[in-house]
């Protein structure tokens, strides 16, 4: 039994050389301090040896008797950071632990400022004190010269998101007492007033009818369910799609929901919002938490999927096609839709900021030119009129 053994273990390293001279290479403590070498280094010649080398001969006394050499190995460091980056690494962990900033801003945060420092780099700024109003004002034309790959430019308010991103990281390197540029030197230029795309009543309603067309009873209920929900409570894309089924009390009007920044805000259903819900949560037969699934025959239904936002999207695009809209409408539209039915029937703009979860009512402002229906009153009531004779 031993010699078997011993004669299948040398056949193993015939076949594999790279087995065996891996194993030969490790050595032990007494092998260490017998030759004086440590594990892959050649072994010292004498001078003898050196000097009865034939002039030009390639050293070859690290060759084995095997036929095999022992090579150095080289351990190879990562590359070290510049401080820059060093400091940029430490800010986003700032965001990360202090600020208690989402993944998504902290990953777009990392996307913003590594491309300015990649700029500063080449232009030989790797310090934060060489970090200057003229390599600003450089890297302010790169990124308004930028293009993509259609030949596109970058907007101006995404210019800006990168502005944005290198101010806080100015401002934290101040507080840290790191001798920079001072952030309030940055000023961001005005942004023109974006336009609010939102669908007027008789268009809304052809699409909340759009999924009757679906041939799939159960695609036609989830389908139905989802335009239901978000344009009654004015969610965005991301938070529709991480619902859970518990989360939502269809014996209750309302249900609470964790928005940007982890803010917690209260949502509203309507009627029909929960009818379209009861009817699509009945049908299902399986057991996954989430709200709004990937109904998939090949798969096991507790191993069902949640949608995804981008699912989601493309859901809503499909209907608007069917429906004689636009394609460019999104599930963003139905939230502006919802803050201008608000607003329209005479709902607060304090209360459409709540509803909407904005940190700011600057943002919620957006809406007020659409749907101040007083002022086509005032205009028609005290405008001159003019009449040809």
């Amino acid at each position: 039994m031993t010699k078997k053994k011993q004669g299948h273990c040398e056949g193993n390293a015939r076949s594999n050389p790279k087995k065996s001279r891996r194993v030969r290479s490790w050595r032990t403590r007494d092998d260490k301090e017998e030759t004086g070498s440590l594990r892959g280094q050649r072994p010292k010649q004498s001078q003898e040896e050196i000097a009865t080398r034939p002039s030009g001969a390639r050293d070859d006394s690290s060759k084995r008797s095997d036929g095999y050499r022992d090579d150095t190995y080289e351990i190879k460091m990562p590359k070290q950071k510049s401080e820059l980056n060093k400091l940029k690494t430490e800010f986003l962990e700032h965001m990360e632990i202090e600020k208690n900033r989402s993944l998504l801003t902290i990953r777009n945060y990392g996307h913003y400022l590594s491309s300015f420092l990649d700029f500063a780099k080449k232009e030989g700024a790797v310090a934060p004190e060489e970090i200057d109003l003229e390599l600003v004002r450089r890297y302010r034309l790169y990124l308004n010269r930028k293009k993509d790959k259609n030949g596109r430019t970058l907007k101006l308010v995404t210019q800006n998101y990168y502005i944005i991103a290198l101010r806080s990281f100015l401002k934290y390197l101040a507080k840290r007492d790191i001798k920079t540029l001072a952030a309030e030197k940055l000023e961001l230029p005005k942004t023109p007033s974006r336009q609010v795309e939102f669908l007027e009543s008789d268009d809304m309603e052809h699409l909340l009818r759009a999924p009757e067309t679906e041939a799939n009873d159960l695609l036609r209920l989830r389908d139905r369910a989802i335009l239901e929900l978000l344009f009654s409570t004015g969610l965005r894309v991301a938070e529709a799609a991480s619902l859970k089924k518990t989360q939502v009390n269809l014996l209750k009007d309302e249900f609470s929901v964790k928005g940007k920044g982890d803010k917690i805000r209260g949502v509203f259903l309507s009627d029909s919002a929960k009818e379209s819900m009861r009817n699509y949560l009945k049908k299902r037969t399986d057991n996954s938490p989430a709200l709004f699934i990937a109904h998939n025959k090949k798969k096991d239904i507790t191993d069902t999927e949640p949608l995804t936002p981008r699912t989601i999207q493309r859901i809503v695009k499909k209907y608007a096609r069917r429906a004689g809209l636009s394609p460019n409408i999104t599930p963003h539209t139905l939230r502006h839709t919802l803050a201008t039915d608000l607003l329209q029937a005479g709902a607060d703009l304090r209360s459409v900021q709540e509803i909407l979860g904005h940190s700011s009512i600057i943002t919620t402002q957006i809406y007020t030119h659409v749907t101040n229906k007083r002022l086509k009153e005032v205009h028609k009531k005290y405008h001159r009129k003019i009449t040809n004779h």
